[in-house]
């Protein structure tokens, strides 16, 4: 989905040595990291990518290294101190091909088949108080919301999470999206403002950020504060399953579209979908991703941190030419599970809102590790 010329020297990676072992895929059904899915060190061709692409890619890396130097990595790809020489060199770095030339090798995660969508930041109607036309409350995180890290109680459950709310002696599941939109939550979470329009919203929460704008031309910036915990449910592939959606009707404008058509239908089809999102007003550079650091538009890309390191730079060659290029991984998404998804940012305004809305994309990924990480896995014994 992105761009692509020029020449370089010398590739972001080489081959491996005859020595190194691929890390064997698992014969279990569904890999939870990137090192069960299996690893490969593979060869990353950056020469058809143009300077400013690469240029945009390490700014965008820039921006995550405070946060990539302090995070752990539960891909299974990377250990601490294994970005320490990337960030140092990025500081200084003047030209994005010759840094991810240098710094960087790619592998493959498992069979590197990738599958992308995209996102925007949303511009919808909504103000700060409640008025005829803007009646739909736009929620802060609930005070009942209760978020539960499992690694506390079991070394087993290592990086996983509940979020749910306390009734009686007993923690259950917390309010899925037709409770709360029946006014489960009423009083017990701050509201931001008020939108005019139930879809729009809904497909805000998709985005999980975006702009309110009032009749007065204010803005409020409003970025992801929290969810529910209930699962996420894709309704343009619930509709299509059902047949009602044609397949040129598939993308977000298509999906919106037959919502509309019949509001009632519409509001009963979104509501299959327990997810809700809430919201924080921000104040200062945004929207902000999962690294809690600023995303950039048509550099940015969510991935599973599970399969990929958050800020590592990830490279798409897919039939969505757009989309080709490198991005770095600065962001999660309730849909963007498992190894080789990709959801990439498209930025605000019309011109994203159309390219997002109708991505899709297929091919190859590869991820670019830091040197030293990448030789460390080459270098693995099989197992």
């Amino acid at each position: 989905m992105l761009l692509g010329s020029c020449t370089v020297e010398r590739q972001a990676g080489s081959e491996p040595p005859a020595t190194a072992q691929p890390v064997p895929t698992p014969t279990k059904a569904e890999a939870e990291t990137a090192s069960e899915a299996g690893i490969a060190i593979a060869s990353a061709d950056l020469s058809r990518l143009s300077d400013a692409r690469l240029d945009a890619a390490l700014a965008a890396f820039r921006i995550s290294c405070p946060s990539l130097v302090k995070r752990s990595d539960s891909s299974g790809l990377t250990r601490a101190g294994d970005w320490d020489d990337a960030c140092a060199a990025a500081a200084g770095a003047s030209s994005g091909r010759t840094f991810f030339t240098e710094n960087f090798r790619a592998v493959r995660v498992g069979d590197g088949s990738a599958f992308a969508t995209g996102y925007f930041e949303p511009q919808i109607a909504g103000q700060r108080s409640k008025a005829p036309g803007y009646q739909i409350p736009v929620y802060g995180v609930p005070t009942d919301l209760i978020d539960v890290d499992l690694g506390q109680f079991s070394d087993t459950l290592k990086g996983k999470r509940i979020r749910g709310r306390v009734e009686g002696n007993s923690l259950v599941p917390y309010y899925d999206r037709a409770a709360i939109e029946a006014g489960a939550i009423a009083g017990h979470a701050p509201v931001i403002g008020y939108a005019a329009d139930a879809v729009e919203l809904f497909f805000l929460q998709v985005q999980g950020s975006g702009r309110l704008q009032a009749p007065d031309g204010s803005v409020i910036r409003i970025g992801y504060a929290g969810q529910n915990g209930r699962d996420y449910v894709g309704i343009g592939k619930l509709l299509a399953d059902r047949g009602v959606l044609p397949r040129d009707k598939r993308s977000m404008q298509g999906i919106m579209e037959y919502l509309r058509t019949d509001p009632a239908r519409g509001a009963a089809v979104m509501r299959e979908n327990p997810s809700y999102i809430f919201f924080q007003e921000l104040t200062g550079a945004g929207p902000l991703g999962a690294l809690g650091r600023p995303v950039t538009p048509r550099a940015t890309v969510a991935a599973d941190p599970k399969f990929v390191p958050l800020g590592a730079p990830v490279l798409l060659d897919l039939d969505a030419d757009i989309a080709d290029g490198l991005w770095i991984a600065q962001d999660t998404g309730g849909a963007i599970k498992g190894a080789n998804r990709f959801d990439t940012f498209w930025g605000a305004g019309a011109e994203a809102r159309t390219i997002a809305g109708g991505m899709s994309g297929h091919g190859s990924a590869l991820i670019l590790l830091p040197r030293a990480a990448a030789e460390r896995l080459a270098t693995r014994p099989a197992q």
